[in-house]
């Protein structure tokens, strides 16, 4: 992270000059011509793209409903010209879900449409504007698929893609150089698997969240939701994990996935399969895919009530708690004609600390569209952003508010006062450097237009804040064993504190009751008892990680082992192992059994006891041995 900060700084003293971002509302920022038909508008942009974001939309051509694609840099000036980049692939569908887009790590942004005759291609297109597997792309999963399409970009250069033909669904990672990796299959003969998403996993491979269904009807599914892991080479790593239950559901609502920044991520859908009652349901799985909310019906976001609807949810995650935020929309039951915006906060293990949130809008009967929130990356907080329809007039401002990290609102913006009818984007880029775009078509004239806000909710020239001084250190050196201590079978970590005093540590492992293990300060040992962690019943293998709490809120990443591991293995069939300490050759430190340090690093000078002794062996190997001395 420190990098990027140092790279935008510097290009914020190169470019000062070519700022296009107004700081009007009533004159927004030019992107692109377009048509006033023009629609599915998507944002990508990456945190090592040079501050850069790609902007899609789709809009009738000559070769059918197809895409056009812009670049702008981070001070909004737009790179491929007024009319941007038109994607050539032949015979497009007329209308299809199957679009998404990428920005790579590598600069250049890829684009996935499906064709009239049921296939998906990969268009890629540097940042100068070129195609280096041509113009048409590649055809991807062996020409199979044809429905929906999902992108995730990886930190190789490479990328994700995942494409379903309604039935069965495909996985196949693509190489930065444009060769494929093998294709997976997920696909089940009684049941559709479709409406995948996808999510980075720690062990670098991918989360695919889908959907099995089966058509009841002609307007309704009968829908379960899983979770599976595979890595580049299409082999399933974690077989699949039923996340959300059965359930009857409106056709036309599907789930999502946002990752939750520690190697899991939040699912949530809408419908109205639990007592009528159209609400939102969230669920989450940690790192290792398994459910931390057991509630396989999810945990509603408002109380179920008959009488109104809760829809149209959007999703970010706070960097410092790591809970889902969610912005929805109410409206009244029989005639979906009233509006009102609300936002809550949903824990790991689901909690909901605003009970059945926060009301921010109450827009009577005119409609609100294209909610969005995200999470700042320089401060606590978010922004709501979203369409306001002005009673009287067919159109809308563009509105945004900005939120501390209790949810009470502390400014508010309007980002386009003009009132002319928008088609709205479906994603902002989010809070890349301290700024947040968000696009739209102009209804009336086809203009694609858009505006960048800040976390202070300022418009035009962002300043970016100047990094604080990092505070928030890792622990390193992060070991563990199984052994005893006073007759009780467990398991032994250690660390190497962090250069800066935290408030606390926090151990993560799935077994703890509460999934979260704290460590006093002054300690850098702990022993956690078999039985809270299920040792005795558990003959595979236990994974824990390790990270720094501070007393500003802040938690730092998971502390590294020796080997280079965020995370330690204990294998739960493991026996005790003997008492020793021989093969250590260099002692670093001794610690008594209360996980305090001692002053000397002598064990012919220790009183008889117990002592937790961490050295080094002949080959330079870090250890960390239980002994006991009688002397």
């Amino acid at each position: 992270m420190k990098k990027i900060y140092i790279f935008i700084i510097t290009l914020a003293l190169v470019y000062a000059a070519k700022a296009q971002w107004v700081d009007d509302p009533a004159n927004n920022t030019f992107i692109a011509n377009s048509v006033s038909s023009a629609s599915e508008i998507r944002i990508a942009s990456h945190p090592y793209c040079n501050g850069d974001m790609f902007v899609q939309w789709t809009s009738m051509s000559e070769n059918g409903w197809s895409q056009k694609l812009q670049r702008l840099d981070y001070f909004g000036n737009t790179q491929w010209g007024a009319d941007g980049i038109a994607i050539t692939t032949p015979n497009l569908a007329t209308w299809s879900p199957g679009y998404a887009i990428a920005a790579l790590s590598d600069g250049s942004v890829v684009t996935m449409n499906r064709s009239a005759d049921a296939h998906h291609w990969v268009v890629k297109i540097n940042a100068d504007g070129t195609t280096p597997w041509g113009t048409d792309g590649m055809m991807l999963f062996d020409g199979a698929g044809g429905g929906r399409s999902e992108l995730l970009a990886d930190n190789d250069g490479g990328f994700w893609a995942l494409g379903t033909d309604m039935d069965i669904s495909y996985l196949q990672y693509v190489n930065a150089d444009g060769t494929l990796r093998t294709m997976a299959t997920i696909s089940d003969p009684a049941k559709k698997c479709t409406n995948g998403q996808l999510v980075p996993a720690n062990d670098d491979g991918v989360f695919v969240v889908y959907a099995k269904q089966t058509i009841q009807g002609y307007t309704n599914y009968v829908k379960e939701i899983y979770v599976a892991k595979y890595n580049k080479d299409g082999e399933l790593t974690m077989p699949e994990t039923l996340l959300f239950s059965q359930q009857t559901v409106g056709m036309s609502y599907i789930h999502y996935a946002i990752s939750d920044g520690r190697g899991g991520a939040y699912v949530y859908q809408w419908h109205n399969g639990l007592n009528g009652a159209y609400n939102i349901y969230v669920t989450h799985f940690n790192e290792n895919g398994a459910p931390t909310i057991f509630d396989t019906n999810g945990v509603a976001v408002h109380t179920p009530d008959p009488a109104n609807y809760y829809i149209s949810a959007y999703a970010t995650i706070d960097p410092v708690s790591h809970d889902i935020l969610l912005v929805y929309r109410q409206t009244e039951g029989m005639t979906q004609s009233e509006y009102k915006i609300w936002i809550n906060r949903i824990t790991m293990d689901g909690e909901k600390p605003w009970g059945d949130g926060i009301l921010v809008l109450d827009n009577g009967t005119s409609q609100c569209l294209g909610l969005r929130i995200d999470a700042f990356n320089f401060n606590t907080g978010f922004s709501v952003i979203y369409h306001k329809a002005v009673p009287g007039i067919y159109g809308e401002t563009v509105e945004a508010h900005g939120f501390d990290g209790d949810g009470n609102m502390t400014w508010s913006t309007t980002m386009c006062s003009n009132t002319y009818p928008k088609n709205v984007d479906e994603n902002t880029s989010g809070y890349f450097s301290a700024q947040n775009v968000v696009v739209w078509v102009n209804a009336q004239d086809g203009g694609l237009y858009g505006q960048n806000i800040g976390e202070s909710g300022e418009m035009g020239e962002i300043i970016i804040p100047v990094p604080p001084v990092p505070c928030c250190f890792a622990p390193d050196n992060f070991q563990g064993h199984i052994d005893t201590y006073q007759g009780v079978y467990g398991v032994f970590l250690s660390w190497d504190p962090p250069a800066t005093q935290p408030e606390h540590y926090n151990i993560y492992c799935d077994n703890l009751p509460d999934g979260v293990y704290a460590v006093d300060a002054q300690y850098n040992v702990a022993f956690i008892d078999g039985e809270i962690i299920g040792l005795g019943e558990c003959s595979g293998d236990i994974i824990f990680r390790l990270t720094a709490a501070y007393a500003d809120g802040s938690e730092s990443e998971y502390a590294l082992t020796p080997e280079g591991n965020d995370y330690v293995v204990i294998d739960g069939g493991e026996s005790v192992p003997e008492i020793e300490y021989s093969e250590i050759v260099d002692i670093i430190a001794i610690y008594n059994i209360n996980g305090q340090i001692l002053n000397h690093k002598n064990i012919e000078n220790l009183s008889s006891g117990m002592y937790i002794v961490q050295g080094s062996t002949a080959n330079g190997k870090i250890i960390t041995k239980k002994i006991v001395v009688n002397n």
